[in-house]
């Protein structure tokens, strides 16, 4: 700390765009000045990327902050936050640049703003080393809203690479706090299921073949349950350029929700897109937890947050997450513990993510 603003050196662990998201969401809740420096140092292209540098306008916007060194390629950026309002704000990366990303930053703000939110979030719906919006509303949605609140995530348009266009609505009102979760139980997987899309110049019978090959490589391993992955193509009104790829989710008989995906790409064969796809789902499913790789550490800044301990249990952790957990301890008075899990099955590779959240009231409500 150096008086009372917070210094974050954005270039350790992890070293990508999620430390500028997690540290300047909790400045922006806990009205802490930031100064983030080696923004992205561990990235082939250094410093603010599009998506990033809209990320961060986003949420100075939503709270009238002041932001310095806010251009593409800035590897320093210092955030003054002000008062989190509600209202209707718009991001657009203008890139192929991941509206998940940008719902990560801006989410656990309005949460705890004065009054409803509509965010107008544009870019790439479903981009590369992003969690694909079929995603965030298939599992990160319905398991984030155990936190209990609720969010409304309207997809009005599918943009892909490289040219992005993509747009969603996320609405939501503000809470007074938001409580622990308990997912420690996977429970058994009662079914399987998911879709398989195309859009722009691709034909169906890539979707088809995507879907067939992913149900193939599931049913060597799960044989006895139903799987049902729907082709579609997205119609040509709501999607911006061309793009296909899949979502595979396993539901368990607790609510657990855990999946694998995978995008195509010019020259990348659909059936391997689908085996990508169900592969990691199945490897999710092995190590035996509650959660799969991807929603680990997109649930950290809610467990800081909360007003209570929450107890997650996952496969191993992975660095994003060790990196979440970092930045939130620096940054909230909550405390993380990670500890093996004492399993009954010896062949689980499980560990119990635990935290003492800080409790953050909303002294708006």
């Amino acid at each position: 700390m150096d008086g009372d603003r917070v210094e974050i050196d954005g270039g350790i662990m992890e070293g990508g765009g999620q430390i500028l998201r997690v540290s300047t969401a909790l400045s922006c809740l806990l009205g802490l000045p930031l100064r983030v420096r080696r923004i992205r140092a561990g990235r082939s292209q250094p410093g603010l990327r599009p998506q990033h540098l809209s990320g961060l306008e986003i949420v100075r916007d939503l709270c009238d902050g002041k932001l310095n060194g806010g251009e593409i390629g800035s590897t320093e950026i210092t955030f003054i936050p002000g008062k989190i309002k509600g209202g209707t704000h718009v991001a657009d990366t203008k890139t192929a640049g991941s509206v998940c990303l940008l719902m990560q930053v801006a989410m656990p703000c309005v949460l705890f703003a004065a009054s409803p939110s509509e965010l107008h979030l544009k870019g790439g719906t479903n981009a590369e080393m992003a969690p694909q919006i079929d995603y965030t509303v298939m599992v990160f949605k319905p398991v984030v809203e155990k936190f209990n609140f609720i969010f409304n995530c309207d997809i009005k348009k599918r943009g892909y690479y490289p040219q992005g266009g993509g747009e969603v609505v996320v609405r939501m009102s503000p809470v007074k706090e938001l409580s622990p979760i308990n997912l420690t139980e996977r429970g058994t997987v009662t079914k399987i299921y998911g879709r398989a899309f195309v859009a722009g110049a691709l034909p169906i019978k890539l979707a088809k073949d995507m879907s067939s090959a992913a149900v193939r490589c599931i049913r060597k391993e799960i044989r006895d349950l139903y799987i049902n992955i729907q082709p579609v193509r997205e119609p040509d009104d709501q999607a911006v350029g061309t793009g296909s790829g899949i979502i595979i989710v396993a539901e368990t008989s607790t609510g657990c929700l855990l999946a694998g995906s995978s995008l195509g790409k010019r020259g990348k064969n659909s059936d391997k897109v689908g085996i990508e796809a169900a592969e990691m789902l199945l490897k999710n499913l092995k190590h035996g937890g509650t959660v799969d790789d991807s929603l680990q550490d997109q649930l950290i800044i809610f467990m800081a947050l909360a007003n209570g301990v929450s107890r997650v249990k996952s496969g191993p952790i992975t660095l994003h997450t060790q990196t979440a957990i970092h930045f939130a301890e620096q940054l909230t008075k909550a405390k993380f513990t990670v500890t093996k899990s004492e399993d009954d099955d010896p062949g689980n590779d499980t560990y119990i993510i635990e935290c003492q959240g800080m409790g953050m009231i909303n002294p708006n409500l």
